[in-house]
């Protein structure tokens, strides 16, 4: 796959065994250092979104913030993604962690049990300027833990599908709408692929990330509501793993045809040879130029809608002494207007916000036209499920997939992986 969000969480799921053992070892009573000197306090902030690419627009943020609160200066601290996990486990164990800091929604489920996280409803009552509605409510529930608020909600991508309109034109089939079912996208799917041009109807991998979501999408769970067992060899998971595997070799190219290929589906779809593409928002600047029509919509759901969220998010340190300069410096971070502007402009990564009508001058750009498709797959997101042995659960997974799209019973490595899972919990 060629979407970077996705990669950013393959690489986070590798570290979060490590995570939750160095976490585990951490002193939650240690403060970090009194930063406060002439009635100005400073709020230590370490982030891994922002460098290389965006260290200026997050400069002109902190510039607007200080402006309006003269009493706190702000000081980032950057780190890159494959270190910054390890740098922050070593800062918290040392007592040295930053004031705030940035996570992922994976890592934040760990952090959180670990109780790394300071909860904010303190900090938020004393902040005049916070307004929880300004944020996504869908958004903000994702960052909630035990019914506490630990972090909120700083940007996202979602998965939308893409699509052709020149080949569904040549086709003579109607464009996807957001009322289209997965009967709808079969019917499609077999109408608009043509082997023998080496045109492909439709392209989702079969794997974990889209599995999961798959399930949501057919009515069912990942796991058990109390987390404590697997229930995606149910009959709506079984309806999952067949819908993703009948698409290889019918109306997508087999994994022997795609071998490894690197950004095989992005390159099929700018040739203009893939009718509809289970992708992401980040793929919109690069589709920016190819020679035909192309737009969005929500992912085709089953017995519901459910879509893939890729969620940043900002976490106060339990550990800080500044807990309230903090959050304000979060809040302003997640909803300013000097926020917006800047991740609009420079195509960083959306803030979740509740009001898309905030976001006006990222859904008036073109292509596509549709947009707003990312906002509401905001409001149907299908959370990612999060253990301590993540990994594990990922490969027991992805082996299954791969086992039933060989040819082996779908509801015996359903079951048995079922069963592997449920054993790591």
């Amino acid at each position: 796959m060629s979407a970077r969000p996705r990669l950013r969480l393959h690489r986070a799921a590798a570290l979060i065994a490590v995570a939750a053992l160095a976490l585990a070892g951490c002193s939650k009573g240690s403060a970090t250092k009194d930063t406060s000197e002439g009635g100005v306090t400073t709020v230590r902030y370490l982030t891994f979104s922002a460098a290389p690419d965006h260290l200026e627009d997050l400069n002109g943020i902190v510039a607007a913030f200080e402006k309006a609160n003269p009493d706190v200066k702000v000081s980032v601290q950057t780190a890159p993604y494959k270190d910054y996990f390890t740098q922050l486990q070593t800062s918290i164990a040392g007592g040295t962690v930053a004031d705030a800091f940035e996570l992922d929604y994976q890592n934040f489920v760990t952090y959180a049990q670990a109780g790394s996280l300071a909860d904010l409803a303190g900090p938020s009552a004393n902040d005049k300027a916070w307004q929880p509605s300004v944020l996504s409510p869908a958004a903000l529930d994702a960052f909630k833990h035990g019914g506490k608020q630990y972090a909120l909600p700083e940007s996202f991508s979602t998965v939308v599908l893409i699509y052709n309109k020149a080949l569904f034109d040549a086709a003579g089939v109607a464009y996807p709408t957001s009322d289209w079912k997965w009967s709808d996208e079969a019917a499609a799917a077999q109408k608009l692929t043509d082997k023998a041009k080496g045109v492909y109807g439709d392209f989702q991998p079969v794997s974990f990330y889209e599995f999961y979501k798959a399930v949501n999408q057919a009515g069912g769970t990942f796991l058990s509501p109390d987390g404590k067992s697997a229930t995606f060899n149910s009959p709506q998971g079984v309806a999952a793993a067949k819908w993703l595997i009948g698409k290889s070799g019918t109306t997508m190219p087999t994994v022997t045809e795609i071998g490894n290929t690197p950004d095989f589906d992005t390159n099929l779809f700018k040739a203009g040879k893939l009718a509809m593409w289970h992708n992401g928002n980040w793929q919109f600047d690069t589709l920016k130029d190819v020679p035909f029509g192309w737009d969005v919509v929500v992912e085709p759901g089953d017995a519901q809608k459910a879509s893939a969220v890729f969620q940043n998010a900002v976490a106060v340190s339990a550990a800080s002494s500044h807990k309230d300069a903090a959050f304000r410096w979060l809040n302003f971070l997640t909803t300013s207007d000097q926020t917006v502007t800047a991740r609009i402009n420079s195509s960083w990564e959306l803030p979740p916000l509740a009001d898309a009508s905030k976001l006006s001058g990222y859904l008036s750009k073109t292509p596509p036209s549709n947009r707003k498709a990312v906002m509401d797959a905001l409001g149907k997101q299908s959370l990612l499920p999060v253990i301590a042995k993540e990994q594990q659960m990922q490969d027991i997974v992805n082996n299954a997939l791969t086992k039933a799209a060989g040819g082996e019973d779908v509801q015996k490595t359903l079951d048995d992986a079922a069963k592997q899972v449920t054993a790591l919990l």
